[in-house]
Protein backbone atom coordinates (compact mmCIF):
# COMPACT_ATOMS: atom_id res chain seq x y z
CA UNK A 1 0.00 0.00 0.00
CA UNK A 2 1.15 3.31 -0.84
CA UNK A 3 2.07 5.70 2.33
CA UNK A 4 -0.47 8.24 0.70
CA UNK A 5 -3.51 5.38 1.59
CA UNK A 6 -2.57 5.41 5.29
CA UNK A 7 -5.37 7.90 6.17
CA UNK A 8 -5.06 9.62 9.72
CA UNK A 9 -7.90 10.67 11.18
CA UNK A 10 -8.60 14.31 9.98
CA UNK A 11 -9.64 15.06 6.23
CA UNK A 12 -6.98 14.28 3.98
CA UNK A 13 -4.05 13.89 6.45
CA UNK A 14 -1.85 10.86 5.36
CA UNK A 15 1.22 9.56 7.42
CA UNK A 16 4.14 9.49 5.22
CA UNK A 17 8.26 7.79 5.51
CA UNK A 18 10.49 10.39 6.30
CA UNK A 19 12.80 8.74 3.81
CA UNK A 20 10.80 9.46 0.92
CA UNK A 21 10.57 13.50 1.37
CA UNK A 22 13.02 15.98 -0.29
CA UNK A 23 13.24 19.29 0.45
CA UNK A 24 11.84 22.35 -2.08
CA UNK A 25 15.07 23.31 -4.00
CA UNK A 26 12.75 26.92 -4.68
CA UNK A 27 12.75 27.09 -0.52
CA UNK A 28 13.23 30.48 -0.23
CA UNK A 29 14.74 30.50 3.69
CA UNK A 30 17.87 29.13 3.72
CA UNK A 31 19.02 29.07 7.40
CA UNK A 32 17.02 27.69 10.10
CA UNK A 33 17.90 28.18 13.66
CA UNK A 34 19.48 25.67 15.39
CA UNK A 35 17.90 26.91 18.93
CA UNK A 36 14.10 26.82 17.58
CA UNK A 37 14.51 23.88 15.90
CA UNK A 38 15.75 22.14 18.45
CA UNK A 39 12.95 23.35 20.93
CA UNK A 40 10.02 22.20 18.49
CA UNK A 41 12.09 19.03 18.18
CA UNK A 42 11.46 18.28 22.12
CA UNK A 43 7.85 19.62 22.10
CA UNK A 44 7.48 16.77 18.74
CA UNK A 45 8.75 14.29 20.97
CA UNK A 46 6.23 15.07 23.98
CA UNK A 47 3.53 15.57 22.54
CA UNK A 48 4.08 15.09 18.57
CA UNK A 49 3.39 16.67 15.72
CA UNK A 50 0.08 19.38 15.61
CA UNK A 51 0.67 20.88 11.98
CA UNK A 52 1.22 18.47 8.99
CA UNK A 53 3.12 19.48 6.38
CA UNK A 54 2.07 19.85 3.23
CA UNK A 55 3.31 17.39 0.13
CA UNK A 56 3.43 17.84 -3.53
CA UNK A 57 4.26 13.80 -5.01
CA UNK A 58 6.66 14.00 -7.75
CA UNK A 59 7.07 10.19 -8.07
CA UNK A 60 5.74 6.97 -6.84
CA UNK A 61 6.93 6.98 -3.71
CA UNK A 62 8.66 10.40 -3.77
CA UNK A 63 7.37 13.66 -2.27
CA UNK A 64 8.64 17.00 -1.98
CA UNK A 65 7.75 19.66 0.71
CA UNK A 66 5.47 22.73 -0.85
CA UNK A 67 5.04 23.90 3.23
CA UNK A 68 6.93 23.32 6.56
CA UNK A 69 10.41 22.35 6.11
CA UNK A 70 11.11 23.58 9.24
CA UNK A 71 8.51 21.05 10.94
CA UNK A 72 10.31 18.28 8.68
CA UNK A 73 13.61 19.01 9.90
CA UNK A 74 12.64 19.39 13.69
CA UNK A 75 10.38 15.20 12.89
CA UNK A 76 14.27 14.24 11.89
CA UNK A 77 16.00 15.61 14.60
CA UNK A 78 13.20 14.10 17.41
CA UNK A 79 13.74 10.77 15.68
CA UNK A 80 10.20 10.21 14.14
CA UNK A 81 10.19 7.90 10.83
CA UNK A 82 6.86 9.39 9.82
CA UNK A 83 5.20 12.75 9.69
CA UNK A 84 1.67 13.42 9.00
CA UNK A 85 1.14 15.59 5.92
CA UNK A 86 -1.24 16.96 3.00
CA UNK A 87 -0.92 15.30 -0.11
CA UNK A 88 -1.07 18.15 -3.20
CA UNK A 89 -1.13 16.97 -6.70
CA UNK A 90 0.89 19.54 -9.01
CA UNK A 91 -1.92 22.30 -10.07
CA UNK A 92 -4.74 21.46 -7.71
CA UNK A 93 -4.66 25.26 -6.23
CA UNK A 94 -8.16 26.02 -7.14
CA UNK A 95 -9.39 22.79 -6.02
CA UNK A 96 -7.23 23.35 -2.52
CA UNK A 97 -8.80 26.86 -2.32
CA UNK A 98 -12.24 25.62 -2.25
CA UNK A 99 -12.01 22.84 -0.04
CA UNK A 100 -10.48 25.06 2.57
CA UNK A 101 -12.57 28.25 1.89
CA UNK A 102 -15.71 25.32 2.79
CA UNK A 103 -13.78 23.91 5.64
CA UNK A 104 -13.60 26.64 7.15
CA UNK A 105 -17.42 27.70 7.14
CA UNK A 106 -17.95 24.66 8.97
CA UNK A 107 -19.16 24.87 12.77
CA UNK A 108 -16.86 22.12 14.30
CA UNK A 109 -13.71 23.30 13.64
CA UNK A 110 -11.52 24.08 16.30
CA UNK A 111 -9.67 27.54 16.41
CA UNK A 112 -6.32 25.20 15.71
CA UNK A 113 -7.76 23.34 12.55
CA UNK A 114 -9.24 27.23 11.52
CA UNK A 115 -5.62 29.05 11.78
CA UNK A 116 -3.96 26.18 10.31
CA UNK A 117 -6.55 26.42 6.66
CA UNK A 118 -5.50 30.13 7.17
CA UNK A 119 -1.95 29.27 7.03
CA UNK A 120 -2.48 26.51 4.27
CA UNK A 121 -4.22 29.15 2.37
CA UNK A 122 -1.20 31.92 3.22
CA UNK A 123 1.59 29.49 2.09
CA UNK A 124 0.18 27.19 0.07
CA UNK A 125 -1.61 30.17 -2.33
CA UNK A 126 0.47 32.74 -1.57
CA UNK A 127 -2.47 34.91 -0.31
CA UNK A 128 -1.86 37.97 1.61
CA UNK A 129 -3.94 38.80 4.54
CA UNK A 130 -6.15 41.23 2.49
CA UNK A 131 -6.93 38.41 -0.09
CA UNK A 132 -7.60 35.93 2.27
CA UNK A 133 -9.87 38.18 3.97
CA UNK A 134 -12.09 38.66 0.71
CA UNK A 135 -12.37 35.23 0.10
CA UNK A 136 -12.95 33.91 3.48
CA UNK A 137 -15.52 36.97 4.60
CA UNK A 138 -13.75 37.69 7.69
CA UNK A 139 -12.09 40.80 9.03
CA UNK A 140 -8.20 40.71 8.70
CA UNK A 141 -7.88 41.13 12.29
CA UNK A 142 -9.76 38.22 12.46
CA UNK A 143 -7.78 36.01 10.81
CA UNK A 144 -4.63 37.43 12.22
CA UNK A 145 -5.68 36.59 15.94
CA UNK A 146 -6.44 33.06 14.86
CA UNK A 147 -3.16 32.92 12.85
CA UNK A 148 -1.28 34.41 15.85
CA UNK A 149 -2.59 30.95 17.68
CA UNK A 150 -0.15 28.73 15.69
CA UNK A 151 3.24 30.87 17.48
CA UNK A 152 1.92 29.37 21.19
CA UNK A 153 3.81 26.42 22.68
CA UNK A 154 2.39 23.11 20.80
CA UNK A 155 0.81 21.90 24.36
CA UNK A 156 -1.30 25.20 24.66
CA UNK A 157 -2.31 24.15 20.79
CA UNK A 158 -3.40 20.84 22.17
CA UNK A 159 -5.21 22.34 25.06
CA UNK A 160 -6.99 24.55 22.52
CA UNK A 161 -8.05 21.87 20.60
CA UNK A 162 -8.99 19.07 23.42
CA UNK A 163 -11.37 22.12 24.89
CA UNK A 164 -9.32 22.27 28.15
CA UNK A 165 -8.92 25.98 27.13
CA UNK A 166 -11.33 28.55 25.06
CA UNK A 167 -10.25 31.06 22.17
CA UNK A 168 -10.15 33.67 24.90
CA UNK A 169 -7.64 31.88 26.95
CA UNK A 170 -5.57 31.63 24.65
CA UNK A 171 -5.50 34.81 22.65
CA UNK A 172 -4.88 36.59 26.21
CA UNK A 173 -1.20 33.97 27.14
CA UNK A 174 -0.42 35.04 23.21
CA UNK A 175 0.13 38.91 25.00
CA UNK A 176 2.84 37.31 27.19
CA UNK A 177 6.43 37.16 24.88
CA UNK A 178 8.02 34.36 26.86
CA UNK A 179 6.99 30.63 25.63
CA UNK A 180 7.92 29.15 29.24
CA UNK A 181 5.71 32.06 31.11
CA UNK A 182 2.60 31.02 28.39
CA UNK A 183 2.96 27.76 29.60
CA UNK A 184 3.35 28.32 33.24
CA UNK A 185 0.04 30.26 32.79
CA UNK A 186 -1.40 27.59 30.77
CA UNK A 187 -0.91 25.32 33.64
CA UNK A 188 -2.20 27.38 36.30
CA UNK A 189 -5.70 27.88 33.95
CA UNK A 190 -5.97 24.12 34.21
CA UNK A 191 -4.51 23.47 37.89
CA UNK A 192 -7.17 26.50 39.53
CA UNK A 193 -9.89 26.82 36.75
CA UNK A 194 -9.30 30.33 35.99
CA UNK A 195 -11.57 32.52 33.86
CA UNK A 196 -10.74 34.33 30.73
CA UNK A 197 -11.13 37.74 32.56
CA UNK A 198 -8.50 36.62 35.20
CA UNK A 199 -5.99 35.50 33.25
CA UNK A 200 -6.37 38.74 30.96
CA UNK A 201 -5.55 40.35 33.93
CA UNK A 202 -2.67 38.52 35.00
CA UNK A 203 -1.24 39.23 31.34
CA UNK A 204 -1.90 43.04 31.77
CA UNK A 205 0.07 42.36 35.16
CA UNK A 206 2.62 40.76 33.79
CA UNK A 207 3.40 43.15 31.42
CA UNK A 208 3.03 46.31 33.08
CA UNK A 209 5.69 45.42 35.32
CA UNK A 210 7.95 44.12 32.38
CA UNK A 211 7.52 47.14 30.67
CA UNK A 212 8.43 48.99 34.16
CA UNK A 213 11.57 46.79 34.49
CA UNK A 214 12.66 47.85 30.79
CA UNK A 215 11.83 51.55 31.60
CA UNK A 216 13.95 51.32 34.53
CA UNK A 217 17.05 49.08 32.84
CA UNK A 218 17.12 51.93 30.46
CA UNK A 219 17.36 54.81 33.02
CA UNK A 220 20.44 53.03 34.53
CA UNK A 221 22.04 51.07 31.91
CA UNK A 222 25.66 49.63 33.22
CA UNK A 223 28.48 51.65 32.13
CA UNK A 224 31.06 50.44 29.31
CA UNK A 225 33.23 48.80 31.15
CA UNK A 226 30.38 46.33 32.35
CA UNK A 227 29.08 45.39 29.04
CA UNK A 228 32.56 43.04 28.39
CA UNK A 229 31.92 40.91 31.48
CA UNK A 230 28.11 40.35 29.94
CA UNK A 231 29.71 38.99 27.15
CA UNK A 232 31.72 36.79 29.19
CA UNK A 233 28.77 35.61 31.48
CA UNK A 234 26.97 34.90 28.54
CA UNK A 235 29.30 33.21 27.13
CA UNK A 236 30.25 30.63 30.47
CA UNK A 237 26.97 29.85 30.99
CA UNK A 238 25.29 29.89 27.19
CA UNK A 239 22.47 32.05 28.09
CA UNK A 240 22.06 35.96 27.57
CA UNK A 241 22.96 37.34 31.02
CA UNK A 242 20.96 40.37 32.55
CA UNK A 243 22.63 43.01 34.48
CA UNK A 244 21.28 45.95 35.84
CA UNK A 245 22.44 48.69 38.01
CA UNK A 246 20.94 51.55 39.38
CA UNK A 247 22.16 55.30 39.77
CA UNK A 248 23.76 54.25 43.11
CA UNK A 249 25.90 51.41 41.36
CA UNK A 250 23.60 48.72 43.03
CA UNK A 251 22.08 46.32 40.82
CA UNK A 252 21.66 42.30 39.96
CA UNK A 253 22.53 39.86 37.39
CA UNK A 254 19.90 37.52 36.14
CA UNK A 255 20.90 33.99 34.47
CA UNK A 256 18.00 32.88 33.07
CA UNK A 257 17.30 29.12 32.43
CA UNK A 258 14.85 27.00 30.10
CA UNK A 259 14.47 24.02 32.44
CA UNK A 260 15.01 22.34 35.35
CA UNK A 261 17.72 20.50 33.26
CA UNK A 262 19.36 23.36 32.29
CA UNK A 263 18.90 25.43 35.92
CA UNK A 264 21.37 21.87 36.93
CA UNK A 265 23.86 22.90 34.10
CA UNK A 266 24.46 26.44 35.48
CA UNK A 267 24.59 25.63 38.96
CA UNK A 268 27.37 22.89 38.07
CA UNK A 269 29.20 25.73 36.38
CA UNK A 270 28.80 27.55 39.19
CA UNK A 271 30.15 25.06 41.36
CA UNK A 272 33.14 24.35 38.75
CA UNK A 273 33.96 27.84 39.46
CA UNK A 274 34.51 27.52 42.80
Amino acid sequence: MDDADKMLPGAGINEIDLTKIEANPFQPRTRFDEETLKELAESIKEIGLIQPITLRKIADNKYQIIAGERRFRAAQMAGLESIPAYIRKAKDEGMLEMALVENIQREDLDAIEIAMSYQRLLEELEFTQEELSSRVGKKRSTIANYLRLLKLPAVIQKGLVDKQISMGHARAIINIEDTDVQTLIYGQIIKMGLSVRRVEEIVRNLNNAEAKETSTAEKHKIPKEYQNLKKQLDKIFSSKIDISMNSHGRGKIVIPFKSVSDLERIVKLIENQE
